[in-house]
């Protein structure tokens, strides 16, 4: 997947761009980043937000080596499926995303 692919399919998916990288929100403080997308040059990394406020990284891949699911859709290779919580995390920010837009009526 190419970074345009990957910032696209986040944005359909619940993420939102906050400070510049695509990102997910806890449903405590959405509009405090938690995880990001630090989409760079060459490769992706996928950082989260440690309770400190340091970003730490927990995966990260060259754009050749990211694939979309052929079923789910989800970018494989950036350890999506392996990061505990990650799942439940990008449904409620795709779910809040959903029914936000019920509320505004788009």
């Amino acid at each position: 997947m190419t970074r345009e692919e990957l910032t696209a399919w986040a944005l359909g998916n619940g993420w939102q761009i906050i400070a510049g990288h695509p990102s997910l929100t806890k449903p405590s403080a959405p509009k405090e980043a938690v995880v990001r997308m630090v989409l760079k040059a060459t490769v992706v990394n996928i950082e989260a937000k440690k309770p400190a406020g340091k970003w730490e990284k927990v995966s990260g891949a060259a754009y050749g080596a990211v694939e979309p699911d052929p079923e789910t859709g989800l970018p494989r290779g950036l350890g999506f499926t392996s990061l505990q919580g990650f799942r439940m995390l990008m449904e409620d920010n795709r779910n809040r995303t959903v029914f936000a837009r019920f509320g505004t009526g788009g």
